[in-house]
């Protein structure tokens, strides 16, 4: 099936799941996992990027040892672009890693916050021919909360996985 994983991620709940998703899917196929942040350029912001290197150096380390602590093989990396150029890295680093399917978190975005999202995903899915697996959004029960991983995504990935309905 899929022997190398390509995980891109951002500081999002979207990563999160798409993270528990990864090692769920990596622990019951046996595949690697590489963990991928793109830190983009601030618009006009001269070379400034979204996250410092002690930023990019965190959330990876988050990643990698959530995917460490299920057993599973993983590396990460990341690279730098701007907002119009996250798919193209990712592709890219796919391609060098000799990835079998990108693994991508999602955002719900709805109405007004829609025209500003950097689609990301639809991106990505044009410019490879590679698998892109969707780990789901976290669900926005209010306006204060969201459905954690931990709550109820752990419970459906492993059940998604284990081919039960």
């Amino acid at each position: 099936m899929f022997d190398r994983l390509l995980l891109a991620i951002d500081d999002s709940l979207g990563s999160e799941m798409a993270t528990a998703f990864a090692s769920a899917f990596a622990q019951r196929s046996g595949a690697s996992v590489h963990v991928l942040h793109v830190n983009e350029y601030l618009v006009a912001g001269r070379g400034v990027t979204l996250h410092s290197n002690e930023e990019v150096r965190a959330l990876l380390r988050s990643a990698l040892t959530q995917l460490e602590s299920a057993d599973v093989v993983a590396s990460g990396s990341s690279c730098v672009a701007s907002y119009r150029a996250v798919a193209s890295c990712i592709v890219e680093e796919a391609r060098v890693r000799r990835a079998d399917a990108i693994v991508l978190g999602s955002h719900r975005h709805r109405g007004f916050d829609r025209l500003f999202s950097s689609r990301v995903r639809e991106r990505t899915t044009r410019l490879t021919s590679l698998p892109v697996l969707t780990a789901p959004a976290p669900l926005n029960i209010s306006a204060r909360s969201h459905v954690g991983v931990d709550e109820l995504m752990r419970a459906e990935i492993e059940r998604a996985l284990s081919g039960q309905p």
